[in-house]
């Protein structure tokens, strides 16, 4: 049953008198846009928040803008590069044994529609960075996370998914010309189907995860994209539908509500939007909902082979 939360819904009103004492949340992305906002609401409730940056003067001068309005927000730092899996291991095993109990891990951080690029295994930068850097630090991660549950994973994703499946004839556009909306579509879908796998295979050891839509923000997020690319974007909604920005403060608001809402209690393996567990929309143009294919059991169970082969990392039994 739907809540009465919705699209103007702030992370402050998604997180309510939750009370996040003693818990431990690490999540990527820290240094800018939702991060920021995340990592802020949620160390006002008392969360030990891990802020995981790339750059770490970035990280610091973020925390110190928290800390303007969250005097005692206690957050610490890790340092990793989504785009290089040696840099996620290093990062990853550091924070495991300084963190042996992890309640949160919100993996946000990401890129969009950007240009051809590729990691030293040769995955595109979209699908390299907002999946399998994703993939990996999780997998490490998985044994902290398993040490305090119930504990939840939050996989940051978006409505571009519909823009594309999981392209596993040619993922890496090896074979067909780059096209930067359908490398981020299917990164965007890989996000969902990673978490109905994490899903199926960690919830008996009490440990959930959930797919976000955080909804559109001007962030820099989308540093990459011109005003042709946003014509493209709106092109694909339905006729005179406009496209509505949110505010960074109900940007935050879905990945608030599903690392702490006891909404989501016994549920797992979910797309979530506007502080709601979406439903499936197939409807060419729709503009919400979660399409099937990023839902999909099969689809899941193959990514899910498919990203320990790419990365050479599985996670423990």
């Amino acid at each position: 049953m739907a809540n009465s939360f919705g699209a103007d819904t702030t992370a402050e009103e998604a997180a309510g008198d939750v009370d996040l004492s003693g818990k431990t949340i690490v999540l990527t992305g820290g240094s800018a846009g939702l991060g920021v906002e995340a990592a802020r609401v949620l160390a006002k409730r008392g969360a030990r928040v891990v802020s995981v940056v790339r750059d770490r003067a970035k990280g610091e001068a973020a925390a110190g803008r928290i800390r303007e309005t969250v005097p005692n927000a206690d957050i610490e730092f890790a340092e990793l590069d989504l785009f290089d899996l040696d840099s996620v291991r290093r990062g990853a095993d550091d924070i495991a044994a300084r963190f042996p109990k992890i309640d949160r891990l919100i993996n946000n951080a990401g890129v969009m529609m950007c240009p051809l690029g590729r990691t030293k295994e040769g995955l595109d930068t979209q699908l390299g960075t907002n999946h399998l850097g994703h993939f990996v630090l999780t997998a490490r991660l998985i044994d902290s996370l398993s040490a305090t549950t119930p504990a939840r994973i939050v996989n940051l994703s978006s409505g571009g998914h519909r823009l594309s499946p999981l392209r596993f004839e040619d993922p890496f556009f090896e074979r067909d010309e780059y096209n930067k909306f359908t490398a981020y579509g299917q990164a965007k879908t890989a996000n969902v189907l990673f978490s109905v796998a994490l899903d199926k295979r960690f919830k008996d050891r009490g440990i959930r995860s959930y797919a976000v839509h955080p909804g559109a923000i001007q962030t820099e997020l989308s540093r990459h994209m011109d005003r042709d690319d946003i014509k493209t974007l709106m092109s694909s909604r339905p006729q005179n539908e406009p496209m509505k920005f949110k505010t960074l403060e109900a940007g935050a608001a879905t990945t608030v509500w599903a690392a702490t809402s006891a909404e989501l209690d016994g549920q797992g393996g979910v797309y979530c939007e506007d502080c709601n567990v979406a439903d499936v929309i197939d409807e060419p143009g729709a503009s919400f909902g979660v399409v099937s294919w990023a839902v999909d059991d099969e689809a899941a169970d193959k990514l899910w082979t498919l990203s320990e082969q790419w990365s050479g990392q599985a996670f423990p039994a």
